[in-house]
């Protein structure tokens, strides 16, 4: 089991909350930056935080938020593996106050935050319509993940908005990592028709299209259009910079730490489902 880090340092403030914050640290490019927002929203209400990382996995989640709850802490941030169905409902069973971060699932009974994800997918679809490309694939992440299938939904409904209509052979899934992405973009690469263009659903994801496209001689920006949903670092300093939807990462830590002290000061309130829009970052991967 992952060992518990020690409580991130807190300043003058007394303490009057611990809360667990359970996360995959490698498997997230964007972990630092929403650690950092928790962080500094839990401080800032005179909370302390203890991290324990998941990896990712069902069953270390489950084996961390059993040492969280061991360690009586007042409340849990998680952001859920895929498949967990489990440690959420012993979360909400026992009545610990809970959030699930970012990935956003379709239960009414625990409080989320996330990123909107349908519109968000279908205004790169049309983006890219707009500039006349008619075979836009789609490189989709993780199944079982609801933000999968809501990126999944809107690359559809820009299709539709745009006149376009599905092709199963311009979807392939990559699995929400790197290699699995290099994989799924090759495949729609090497099919009929092949993609002029490709929606991106995740930071990670996207890094595999940049090296399979690299891979290949292949031009992004001039012979295929890229656009991407996350906006790490790397995809506005790489030539040419990627057009992304920008999740308000800082804006969902924020959130997430507000609604834990919300649910903790009124255990029960009726649990809400909070989703930020993303921002468009219009850069020349797209071909414009």
């Amino acid at each position: 089991m992952t060992a518990l880090s020690p409580e991130l340092p807190l300043w003058d403030t007394p303490v009057t909350h611990r809360f667990g914050v359970a996360m995959a640290m490698r498997a997230n490019p964007y972990a630092g930056e929403l650690l950092r927002a928790i962080d500094l929203t839990a401080a800032q209400s005179g909370c302390v935080i203890t991290l324990a990382d998941t990896g990712d996995s069902v069953s270390e989640e489950a084996a961390v938020i059993r040492a969280l709850r061991a360690d009586r802490v007042d409340g849990v941030l998680l952001v859920p593996s895929a498949g967990d169905e489990a440690v959420i409902n012993g979360l909400v069973r026992m009545g610990v106050p809970t959030v699930l971060v970012d990935r956003i699932s379709e239960r009414t009974d625990v409080d989320q935050v996330g990123s909107e994800n349908i519109q968000s997918v279908c205004t790169l679809v049309r983006h890219l319509a707009e500039r006349r490309h008619r075979n836009i694939g789609l490189i989709s992440g993780e199944p079982g993940l609801t933000t999968s299938e809501e990126r999944v939904l809107g690359y559809r409904l820009g299709l539709g908005r745009a006149g376009l209509r599905w092709k199963s052979e311009l979807v392939a899934c990559g699995l929400s990592t790197p290699g699995g992405a290099a994989a799924a973009a090759g495949r729609l690469l090497d099919g009929w028709p092949s993609p002029t263009a490709l929606v991106v659903t995740s930071e990670a994801m996207l890094i595999g299209v940049q090296y399979e496209a690299h891979r290949r001689g292949i031009r992004i920006g001039t012979e295929l259009a890229v656009v991407g949903y996350g906006d790490m670092d790397w995809a506005r300093r790489v030539e040419p910079a990627v057009t992304t939807m920008a999740q308000p990462i800082t804006e969902i830590g924020r959130k997430a730490v507000q609604l834990l002290l919300s649910r903790i000061a009124d255990p029960d309130r009726r649990p809400e489902a909070v989703r930020l829009a993303p921002r468009f970052r219009h850069r020349a991967s797209c071909g414009c």
